[in-house]
């Protein structure tokens, strides 16, 4: 798995979206994160995880969601955040508003490490202090060196 999450491009600042089907598609598509690789297909993609969501809310509660998408068409997880002030009604289990969307995707083959990433995410999500760290920031550039200095420490921590 690499190791490069985060990077600049790789979070939405500020999501207009207050629709869940709408905030997911906003984030896919204005994250530099899925356009950067190549011949992913991107409507196909933003399908395959609103189809997921269909099934089943990935909102974690907490304020947390973390959609996610399987496709053949990337090699390695790739991870995308998209912020939202406002919140978005995800059908979370706790019935708050999600402001943190991380959106996934990941290859059909490689379950390990999208198992690895899901439960890293999930140990970030039930952290408050973090949650509260990333909705303080100031600037897209604050968020993205959070969450990936964040991240980056559980997967080491907890080999996730």
């Amino acid at each position: 798995m690499h190791t490069g999450f985060f990077p600049p491009g790789s979070v939405l600042w500020d999501l207009t979206q207050t629709n869940k089907f709408d905030a997911i598609r906003e984030t896919i598509h204005q994250t530099s994160t899925f356009r950067a690789i190549p011949g992913l297909d991107l409507e196909a993609f933003t399908r395959a995880v609103i189809k997921r969501e269909q099934e089943q809310s990935t909102g974690f509660g907490h304020g947390i969601a973390i959609a996610h998408g399987r496709t053949s068409q990337v090699a390695t997880s790739e991870i995308a955040l998209g912020v939202s002030r406002e919140g978005i009604d995800f059908q979370a289990f706790d019935g708050l508003p999600v402001h943190l969307l991380f959106i996934v995707a990941s290859h059909p083959d490689r379950q390990i490490d999208y198992l690895r990433i899901l439960s890293c995410l999930a140990t970030l999500a039930r952290n408050e202090l973090f949650r509260q760290e990333l909705l303080a920031c100031l600037c897209q550039e604050e968020v993205e060196q959070k969450v990936c200095s964040a991240f980056q420490g559980a997967l080491l921590r907890s080999h996730c």
